[in-house]
């Protein structure tokens, strides 16, 4: 059976995991999915370690073919996406009665598949890139010093796999070249030296990648790219494809209007069961790494806000600039805020935004705190928020925060004091608080890097901090 556009769309809405709908899930969510009698209907289960802070990693087996593959997720513990898809995975091949039996079969006949998700769920906890210990675990695979890493690296020698899986996520800055497009997958067949050679090996990857790309067209046209391939010593896909596994890494990357990245782990789903498919029926032997070599290498040329055309003013000289924001994630406990920053000022033509506005005839206006009274969280609303941001009030301040109130929604910033001061013009690395408008009436506000359009109704859209 050859899977076709139809049939991907019909296995991922039938086998989604609906318990994974978050991106910040820990290793607490995944126990029960991975312990429960439906995955080990066709999987072989088995714990393979711990982690330095004593969190079970598990490794999954399906099938009993000769070509053996082998795939890790969250390797970086805050690059969870591909470990959604991997339980999608799960379930599509715990299905039944679906009309994919035949296919099923195939895969488990031809290949031996091993999956390990959640390579780093001490880093999955604090959902941050690096383990316990603070390294960074990917590029560890020439001294194995972390406990995880030694593990990936003792299951390499022990598997011996044909193919391996390295899944990642890459930041949401990244665009096709010359595109406004953002790279929602990257893929690469990682350099095992500096010269970049193409054996046998690194060619199979290679075609597979063609593959991946083929089907991925067909759902996210021209949204395709490649990672950078320079050459990675200690990186792990680089190891890999050194020690002879032909190794595919897949970067999750961004789809405008997925912060939760559902769609990107969907066409992660799409591109390994494609993937699968060419390697079980070595249909991706005939492809051309020409065609490998035609896929674009990532640009990062992607803001969240760029403003376009603001005239700014200092010492009584003015000029237009191009305001380049980005908003950041910082976690606090269970939860995150955004912390929006001005990361570059000036000609920014060649750049975009996922919000892009050309504000030619309007100037930067300085924030202000409204310090008249002190507010509490609970009388806040949209419409008085909105009545101070139209009168240049960027922040207020309030009294009733407690030590467990973090994080709010409201598009204004929170103060427990008077320390609050707006820059006069546009500082590289500042907060991005502040207005645009005439002399006479204020157009657009930037609060926290978010942008609000006064024409338009205020919504609760931020993950702002209390300060």
């Amino acid at each position: 059976m050859n899977l076709v556009k139809e049939d991907f769309i019909k296995a991922f809405s039938l086998y989604e995991e609906k318990a994974l709908q978050h991106r910040r899930f820990k290793h607490a969510d995944i126990l029960p999915l991975l312990q429960g009698k439906e995955v080990s209907k066709q999987f072989t289960v088995e714990e393979i370690g711990r982690s330095v802070e004593d969190r079970s990693i598990f490794r999954l087996k399906y099938g009993q073919g000769p070509i053996k593959v082998l795939l890790w997720s969250q390797m970086h513990g805050d690059e969870p996406t591909a470990t959604m898809a991997l339980f999608d995975l799960f379930n599509f091949f715990n299905g039944e009665v679906d009309g994919f039996d035949t296919f099923r079969k195939e895969i488990a006949e031809k290949l031996t598949l091993y999956f390990i998700p959640m390579l780093n769920p001490d880093g999955a906890e604090r959902y941050q890139r690096r383990t316990a210990m603070d390294v960074d675990m990917n590029r560890d695979a020439r001294a194995v010093a972390t406990v995880e890493g030694a593990l990936l690296k003792a299951q390499a020698m022990l598997l011996k796999p044909d193919f391996a899986f390295n899944l990642h996520n890459q930041n949401n800055y990244y665009n096709i070249p010359g595109t406004t497009t953002p790279v929602t997958i990257s893929l690469l067949a990682p350099a095992y030296d500096y010269a970049r050679s193409v054996n046998a090996v690194r060619a199979d990857a290679m075609r597979v990648i063609v593959g991946i790309n083929k089907i991925l067209q067909e759902f996210i046209p021209n949204a395709v790219a490649k990672y950078d391939d320079e050459h990675t010593p200690r990186g792990f896909g680089d190891n890999f494809q050194k020690w002879g596994a032909s190794t595919i890494l897949i970067e999750s990357g961004a789809y405008a209007g997925d912060p939760e990245k559902l769609k990107v782990r969907k066409y992660n789903f799409i591109a390994l069961l494609q993937a699968f498919q060419e390697i079980a029926s070595g249909s991706y032997s005939e492809h051309d790494i020409a065609d490998y070599n035609a896929i674009p290498f990532n640009d990062e040329q992607l803001h969240d806000v760029l403003i376009r055309n603001l005239s700014i003013e200092k010492n009584g000289k003015k000029m237009l600039v191009d305001v380049g924001i980005r908003q950041n994630e910082k976690t606090v406990i269970d939860d995150y805020y955004v912390e929006g920053v001005i990361e570059d000022i000036g000609d920014l033509q060649d750049f975009y935004g996922y919000t892009d506005l050309d504000v030619e005839g309007l100037h930067f206006i300085p924030a202000k705190l409204y310090s008249d009274r002190i507010f509490s969280l609970a009388e806040l609303t949209l419409p008085m928020i909105g009545d101070l941001l139209k009168q240049g009030f960027a922040a207020i301040m309030i009294s009733d925060v407690t030590e467990g109130t973090k994080v709010h929604t409201f598009p204004i910033q929170t103060r427990w004091d008077a320390n609050f001061q707006g820059a006069a013009s546009p500082i590289i690395g500042d907060q991005a608080d502040f207005f645009i408008g005439t002399e006479d009436e204020i157009r657009y506000a930037l609060i926290n890097g978010y942008l609000i359009d006064f024409m338009l109704p205020l919504d609760l859209n931020m993950k702002n901090k209390m300060n």
